[in-house]
């Protein structure tokens, strides 16, 4: 059941595109993933000297059953698909999306849940993160019922709940210095083609493991921040 799960999966074609940028076509029975941005969108990294730059946050966009089985990731950011972080001190960023890296389930030779540079994911799914709001396109086949999920987090977005300061091994640890501060942030849009509908809304469902030690996600939202605003709604759109 699963293989054939993942053969329909083989008959999506994708492509990311920013609000920026010129539109592109859709064909009747398409699928938009749009994207709002919030206000806490671009975040300030520090880098030295007091110096910052704007950065956007990391995404994971993937498809599961409605069992909750993984079937296929739509599209990631860069840096996590490649490991090609700056300024994070050999952290390999585990605590970044860890609720996607689980979900997919393959273990690297580190033991770790996440690509490594050896063994990077395919350009076909991954690039920049888009500077503002934007879409995704998806040209799908025979499923009708299916889960579309986002994962979004920043990188040393710390706050009084999730410091700077928190040791590893302390509830609320993300990494370090160079780690989340606040944990990801994890929403669903559950698709059900058969009823005729045209739009769906994603959900929040909770946020991330802090540390990334697992794929759990807590629905306690009570310690976030600046996080609940990286985002202003995320909505699935069928042409």
């Amino acid at each position: 059941m699963k293989k054939m799960k993942l053969f329909f999966i083989l008959f999506w074609l994708i492509c990311l595109y920013s609000c920026q940028q010129e539109e592109i076509e859709y064909n009747k029975g398409d699928m938009k993933v749009h994207i709002e941005k919030g206000d806490e969108w671009l975040h300030d990294f520090p880098l030295f000297l007091g110096i910052s730059k704007k950065n956007a946050p990391q995404i994971a966009i993937w498809l599961e059953d409605k069992q909750g089985n993984y079937l296929s990731t739509v599209y990631v950011t860069h840096k996590i698909a490649t490991q090609s972080w700056l300024m994070s001190g050999g952290n390999r960023r585990k605590e970044a999306l860890p609720h996607w890296c689980y979900s997919r389930g393959i273990k690297y030779d580190d033991g770790l849940y996440l690509p490594t540079k050896k063994e990077p994911l395919t350009d076909g799914i991954s690039g920049a993160t888009p500077q503002g709001s934007f879409d995704i396109k998806l040209s799908q086949s025979s499923m009708k019922e299916f889960v579309v999920k986002i994962e979004i987090n920043h990188s040393t977005d710390f706050n009084d709940s999730f410091p700077r300061s928190a040791k590893e091994g302390d509830k609320n640890y993300s990494g370090g210095k160079e780690g989340s501060g606040q944990p990801a942030l994890v929403y669903a849009a559950d698709i059900d083609l058969s009823k005729g509908e045209k739009t769906f809304q994603a959900k929040l469902l909770g946020h991330s493991d802090p540390q990334g030690n697992s794929g759990e996600i807590s629905n306690d939202l009570s310690g976030l921040t600046t996080a609940l605003h990286i985002v202003e709604n995320i909505t699935v759109t069928i042409k």
